[in-house]
């Protein structure tokens, strides 16, 4: 038997993998209620109290909390902007309504649930299309006994449970989304509209893109890519693709629109407008943070002796904004030549967006974890290459998060230095991305 044989015959089956991942997910959220009982250092995400304070506001409105869209008087919402830093779509703080009548903790079994439905998307995406389970040269299919899979299509199915294991049992994956972060809702809208437009369901595609944008507004990225690859036959401008760009704007705006009527100018500002001028000078991987902490604007305006032609230069989005989404844009339309092609397109697209935004904490690292299982087997790296990838990855936030454990714990004056590691950070994880797009199977598909 040949070594890869053995090894996936050794996988255990999607639905045992399925099952180990759901008795994991709840047993570390009954742990967290546990651990945040009793100890002082929470295991339990700030962001999550932020979206159930919203949720609280949102479900309990009065006279200093009152949704401010034209239309709210006719549903009597209150405004989830009260919360402070709550800087996401109201529809969030809804979905968690049951964290008031229910559970204090629905919000993390619903994060929990969407990691399930992840993988069964990606498990999915594997066997449809990136592990084919009856190649072209394979001749002797006919020869197994109807209704029984072929040997290829059990190595096929081995492999689609292994890779989607690899994200369902990834600790970064389970412990973000049990501690509260709702990036796993995000993660399910973009694999679904990955799934509909690798089978070429454009209209389908079209309206998950604009539910996944209305979620969080960098999902626009992937529109451009999908223009390209429905296009790769045909002329880039024809019915078809216009036709999936009012789909998808016209689902982003609808959902806005709504939003707007019933929460008003608080939606506006604080989940879309907030980001365009936003100088967020905490430390954080992202090396534009100290930039930015340099020439934010001092409460003593005597204090502040930075230029103000140079500060303003220095805090202007564009310089973080204009490369980021150039090479984000120019990368999906280099690779994104057909439909199949979209999870490496989305994956190099989604890694540089993380890698050069302005400000980038652990849970950006989902936004392309959760698409590393679909290109994993068009990557041709060697074993010794493929090890010293990892480690580049992860010890370059090894030695960025040191630093930062002195900073934000002991206190101490170490900015400089923190600096300098997120520069190794970026070339770290840049050597790391272009060693994998190098070595891209293209013809694989």
């Amino acid at each position: 038997m040949p070594s890869s044989d053995f090894c996936t015959s050794r996988v255990p089956s999607i639905t045992v993998i399925l099952a180990g991942s759901v008795l994991l997910r709840v047993a570390l959220i009954i742990y967290s209620e546990w651990h945040d009982a009793h100890s002082v250092v929470k295991y339990t995400d700030v962001d999550y109290r932020v979206f159930s304070d919203a949720t609280h506001f949102l479900l309990n409105s009065g006279p200093s909390n009152q949704a401010q869209g034209p239309l709210a008087y006719k549903v009597s919402l209150g405004d989830p902007y009260t919360r402070e830093t709550y800087r996401y779509t109201p529809l969030l703080a809804l979905l968690l309504a049951p964290n008031e009548w229910l559970h204090p903790s629905f919000g993390k079994y619903l994060f929990a649930v969407c990691d399930i439905i992840n993988g069964i998307l990606i498990y999915r995406i594997l066997l449809s299309f990136i592990l084919p389970s009856t190649p072209p040269h394979i001749q002797n299919a006919s020869k197994v006994p109807q209704g029984q899979p072929t040997t290829v299509e059990k190595a096929s199915l081995s492999r689609a449970s292994l890779l989607a294991g690899l994200h369902l049992l990834n600790p970064l994956i389970f412990t973000i989304s049990t501690r509260g972060s709702s990036e796993s809702v995000l993660a399910t809208f973009v694999l679904a509209t990955l799934d509909a437009a690798m089978r070429e369901k454009w209209d389908a595609a079209a309206v998950w893109l604009g539910i996944s944008v209305h979620w969080k507004i960098y999902p626009v990225i992937y529109g451009l890519t999908c223009l390209r690859a429905m296009s790769h036959n045909s002329s880039f401008l024809s019915w078809k693709s216009v036709r999936f760009s009012v789909l998808s704007a016209g689902t982003f705006f609808a959902l806005g629109g709504i939003c707007y009527l019933i929460w008003g100018m608080p939606f506006l500002a604080e989940s879309y407008l907030y980001h365009l001028h936003r100088l967020d000078h905490r430390h954080n991987f992202s090396p534009y943070f100290y930039l930015t902490y340099l020439t934010y604007p001092s409460s003593n305006p005597g204090l502040d002796t930075t230029p103000a032609l140079w500060s303003s230069a220095l805090r202007s989005p564009l310089v973080s904004f204009a490369p980021q989404m150039l090479l984000s844009l120019g990368t999906g339309l280099l690779f994104g030549v057909t439909s199949r092609d979209l999870p490496f397109a989305w994956f190099v697209q989604t890694t540089i967006f993380v890698l050069f935004n302005k400000v980038c904490t652990s849970q950006y690292f989902l936004w392309y974890l959760v698409l590393l299982p679909l290109i994993l087997p068009q990557i041709r790296l060697t074993t010794l290459k493929a090890i010293a990838c990892l480690l580049v990855w992860i010890c370059t936030q090894a030695l960025w998060l040191a630093e930062a454990y002195q900073l934000e714990f002991l206190g101490e004056n170490v900015y400089l230095g923190l600096w300098a590691r997120s520069l190794v950070y970026v070339l770290g994880n840049g050597w790391v991305l272009a060693s994998i797009m190098k070595h891209y199977n293209v013809n694989s598909l």
